[in-house]
Parts: C-alpha cells; sequence; structure tokens
C-alpha cells in the first residue's frame, strides 16, 4: 500500500465525517476546526523537519567519523551472523548493519534525539543496495516495521509526563509497556519474516534472539527492582553513558586511523543539512492529513463503535475509554501524549485504571505513519508495498498486549 493512497483516504474519511455531522448534528464548528488544523500542522510539519537540522547534522557528522574510522564496520562483523540472516539482503560488513543495530539501540533505551537521525542514515544505506529506488526493498521494510514496532525498555518520556501529573507511582508502567511492545516486535517480526520468507528457526537466527530475549528479561529484573527514584536516576545514567561512550569511540578510533576528524565531520554534518530539508514536504503532506482527520472526530467514532461492540461480546469495556490514546498514536506522537494526559484527568488520574491503560497505549504502539513519511521520503521511495500493512500489524498487537498487560497488573 502507498502513502498516497492513505493520505488521500484520511482526507476523504475525514470530509465525510464532517459533511455528516454538518447535516445531521448541525455541528458549524467542525469544518472550521478541519481546516485550521492544514496550517497548524503544515507549520508543526515544517518546525518538526527544521528542528531535526541540529541533531541530524550532529549525528550524521559522528556517523561519518564512526564509519571512516572503522567503529561501524567493527560493529558490522561482530552482528553479521545474525544481520546476515535477517537482512539477507544487506553484503557481510556493510555500513548499512551499524547503522540499523544504533537506531535499534536507541529506540530501545528511549533516545528518540538519537534515533532518529540514525535511522535515517541506515535508510539513506539501505537504499545504495536498493535496485529499484522508487520501490521499498525487502531489507527496508523489514528495518521500518522493526521500527515502527516501537520496542523500549525505558519509556522515559511517558515516565516523565505521569511525574508531572503527579502519580504516585510513575514507573508502575515500565514492564506492562515493555510486555506490550515485545508483543509489537514479535508481530511485526513475524509477519514481514513470513512475507520474505525468513525462516526464524534457523539455529543462528534463534540462538541470537533467544540471546537478545534473555537480556532483555536481565534488564526488567534489574530495572524492575528499583524504586521509582531510582529508576530515573539510573535510566538517565544509564542513557548518558551510551551516549558519551559511543561518541569518544568513534573519536579515539578516527585518531587512531589518523583522519581528520572535524573534516570528516562536517562531512558527514552537510549530508544532515541536506536530509533535513528534504524530508519538509512529506512531513507536511502526511501531518495535515492526519490533523483534519483527527479534528472530524473520527476517533471519537472508532471509540464509540468498539464500545458497543465489546459490549454486544459481554467482554469488559473499562479499558475503551483509554483507547482514544492508541488510535492516535500510529498518526502522532505528540496528539498520543496530549491525549494521554486528557484521558488521565478526566478518568481522575494517572494511577486509575484508565489512567494506567492510556499510559500503556501510548508507549504500545509507534508513530507508524510519521516513520514511513519520514524514512521514505527521505529516499524518495514512493512504493511501499506492504510496509504500511507491517506497521499497522506491530500496532495492533501492540494495543493487544497492552490490553492483557493492562489487565494483569491493574485489572
Amino acid at each position: 500500500m502507498a502513502l498516497n493512497y492513505i493520505w488521500v483516504t484520511f482526507f476523504l474519511i475525514a470530509f465525510l465525517v464532517g459533511l455528516i455531522k454538518l447535516i445531521f448534528l448541525n455541528d458549524t464548528a467542525v469544518f472550521p476546526a478541519m481546516m485550521n488544523a492544514t496550517f497548524d500542522m503544515a507549520k508543526t510539519g515544517f518546525e518538526i523537519s527544521i528542528g531535526l537540522t541540529g541533531v541530524m547534522t550532529l549525528w550524521l557528522g559522528l556517523m561519518r567519523i564512526g564509519e571512516k574510522g572503522g567503529a561501524i564496520a567493527i560493529l558490522a562483523r561482530l552482528l553479521s551472523p545474525f544481520f546476515s540472516r535477517l537482512f539477507p539482503e544487506i553484503p557481510r560488513n556493510h555500513p548499512a548493519t551499524g547503522s540499523i543495530v544504533m537506531n535499534f539501540s536507541a529506540n530501545i533505551l528511549g533516545l528518540d534525539n538519537a534515533a532518529t537521525p540514525l535511522g535515517l542514515k541506515a535508510m539513506n544505506d539501505l537504499q545504495e543496495l536498493n535496485p529499484n529506488k522508487d520501490t521499498a526493498s525487502n531489507a527496508q521494510i523489514m528495518f521500518l516495521v522493526l521500527n515502527a514496532s516501537g520496542l523500549s525498555v525505558i519509556p522515559l518520556s511517558i515516565i516523565a509526563d505521569r511525574v508531572t501529573m503527579e502519580s504516585t507511582n510513575p514507573t508502575s508502567i515500565f514492564i506492562p509497556i515493555l510486555i506490550a511492545t515485545s508483543c509489537s516486535t514479535l508481530a511485526g517480526l513475524i509477519y514481514v519474516s513470513i512475507r520474505q520468507r525468513i525462516n526464524l528457526l534457523n539455529p543462528v537466527l534463534l540462538s541470537w534472539l533467544l540471546g537478545f530475549v534473555a537480556v532483555l528479561l536481565s534488564m526488567v529484573w534489574y530495572f524492575g527492582s528499583l524504586s521509582p527514584g531510582e529508576l530515573k536516576h539510573q535510566s538517565m545514567l544509564v542513557t548518558s553513558v551510551i551516549i558519551l561512550s559511543i561518541i569518544i569511540t568513534f573519536l579515539v578510533l578516527g585518531l587512531i586511523k589518523r583522519i581528520p576528524l572535524f573534516e570528516t565531520f562536517i562531512e558527514g554534518a552537510k549530508e544532515g543539512f541536506n536530509t533535513s530539508i528534504r524530508i519538509i514536504p512529506y512531513l507536511v503532506g502526511i501531518l495535515v492529513s492526519i490533523g483534519v482527520f483527527r479534528e472530524s472526530g473520527t476517533l471519537d467514532y472508532l471509540k464509540d463503535g468498539a464500545r458497543i461492540g465489546l459490549e454486544a461480546m459481554g467482554a469488559d469495556t473499562r479499558f475503551v475509554d483509554a483507547l482514544p490514546v492508541a488510535f492516535m498514536k500510529p498518526l502522532s506522537g505528540q496528539g498520543a501524549r496530549g491525549m494521554m494526559v486528557d484521558v488521565s484527568k478526566d478518568s481522575g488520574g494517572p494511577d486509575t485504571f484508565v489512567g494506567n491503560m492510556a499510559s500503556i497505549f501510548r508507549g504500545s504502539a509507534e508513530t507508524t505513519f510519521y516513520i514511513l513519511a519520514l524514512y521514505f521520503g527521505s529516499v524518495n521511495v514512493r512504493r511501499t508495498r506492504y510496509a504500511v500493512s507491517g506497521g499497522l500489524i506491530a500496532d495492533l498487537f501492540g494495543v493487544l498486549g497492552g490490553i492483557y498487560a493492562g489487565y494483569l497488573f491493574f485489572g
């Protein structure tokens, strides 16, 4: 499915829902709100792109030092047994492997500012291997679906917002979100592997996956044993040490290789600036359609429809009031954040069942459409094949896992 179909669909659905509300409910505010959203989101898309310029310039400059200094090649060699099977299109020891690993690591640790430029770098590396430049390759689809699955060990931003809302236990959603995002990542991996005929039961691949799960469980055990204050302090300390260690490693290896560090940094930084400018039209286009879709009130109808369906089946519908957060997250990260805060306040606070579910839903999925527009736009890929369906399947299972975890811990 190509992004242009999704883009048109958002506009058409929003217009039809707005028309129904105007004719049958005499809602004269819906169309002005939708029109205002076009201008607001166009501005937001531009501001996001410009805001990325600084961090893109920094990290792509450092990545160029890492490439020429040999750090990326070392990382690629270490992980080639795993990635050569999960990404068979990537040659052994190719720089794309190192870029992908660093992006995944930043996402897992909740380092959004570092993850985005590293992801764009990985997408550009994969585009160099792509024989059909306007069509997503298998490797690009696998990378994007896993990226959009949103696996997170330390959901720092969600915990910080819960602290701001004066939660008595802001870290209580830590393990439930990990369960939800693990379901999301596993579903995305299985779906894409089936489509690409990748054997996940291959002994080497399976052993790496089991090893990753073991490391993940160890981190859960350690961070789960900490108090809320200790968790916040330790998570910030760990992420800061990791980031600075990566930078120092790149610089030291560059010195050993005797490359001109500053000139090399500038060379990569220029690429970061150009990429930030190139993605502006793609972000503006997708964010405007999302803004119109949101202001039409379609999400409220989806929530009401889900409640009616679940009640008809005799299911517990207490979580439904938090569903708008789950609906919003694939469309907009900031929209999901605002929705989480609103839902938590309306339900009596972040520590109520609905408040906790809202936090879990915000962490159980990723901003799928934003990621697809950003990453594919950066390399001018127009035909995304099954990347959208893969990302949405991952989001769906993340939400289902979040519902299970929410009832398990708070129900």
